[in-house]
């Protein structure tokens, strides 16, 4: 079992975390579907991809917070392919400050929206085409902010409500979609080093116990749990950080 020609959606992938998603798994043989807020974003992290020399990628614009544009999302994919093998809900908004007051009403329900309100609605609308899948899996980028009591971020309250909410709804849709064939797998990373795919970096980076995970080791996680046969079940991926 491998990546190579599996169909591949990955939420928020214009930069950071979800850029660097949408690299590997092309990388590796697969058939990318990304999406970003802006679909110039999105196109952005496609035409990186179709200059290594992949060009089974497509470049959509989602705001997940949305539910008409994530149906509009899922239904731009479905006039491509028949069905998904994965799903990436990686898209997130960040919010910084432990004071509660420290942010408006408008930041707070980005952050909860796209966290959590996004990945309950992305789910929903790529649930039919990972069902016509014969492999399908859900991956689910929370944090180590929605493991319970956990207290050493710098992350605003709102960010812990929403990766909260997504560790609960990750956590019954593991159990709940199981007798359909479906794994849910999430990760709670820390704080990771997040290197460019593109640089030379991405190969000669420490990766040593001492040092801070990176986004290396998050890719092969995922790969890893994917990769396995279809009886073995990986729920979640916790990690230490780093001494």
């Amino acid at each position: 079992m491998t990546i190579e020609n599996r169909r591949v959606v990955i939420t928020g992938a214009a930069r950071d975390f979800g850029r660097t998603l949408a690299i590997a798994f092309a990388r590796l043989g697969a058939e990318v579907y990304l999406s970003a807020r802006s679909l110039a974003g999105a196109e952005r992290t496609r035409d990186e991809i179709r200059a290594l020399g992949h060009d089974r990628v497509h470049a959509f614009a989602c705001d997940i917070s949305s539910p008409e544009s994530v149906r509009v999302f899922a239904d731009a994919v479905r006039e491509h392919t028949d069905h998904v093998d994965l799903l990436i809900n990686n898209g997130a908004a960040w919010l910084e400050g432990e004071d509660l007051l420290s942010a408006d009403d408008e930041a707070i329900l980005a952050t909860t929206g796209s966290g959590a309100t996004g990945t309950v609605l992305a789910t929903k609308y790529f649930l039919p085409l990972l069902l016509a899948s014969a492999q399908p899996d859900i991956v689910t980028m929370v944090s180590v902010c929605g493991v319970p009591n956990f207290a050493g971020s710098s992350a605003h309250d709102a960010f812990y409500a929403a990766k909260g909410a997504q560790s609960a709804f990750t956590g019954i849709l593991s159990k709940r979609l199981r007798e359909r064939g479906v794994r849910v797998i999430s990760l709670f990373p820390p704080d990771f080093d997040n290197i460019d795919p593109l640089s030379p970096e991405w190969e000669t980076a420490p990766r040593g116990p001492e040092n801070t995970l990176t986004a290396q080791s998050l890719v092969d996680c995922i790969t890893f749990a994917v990769n396995q046969p279809r009886d073995c079940f990986i729920s979640a991926f916790h990690f230490e950080p780093a001494p």
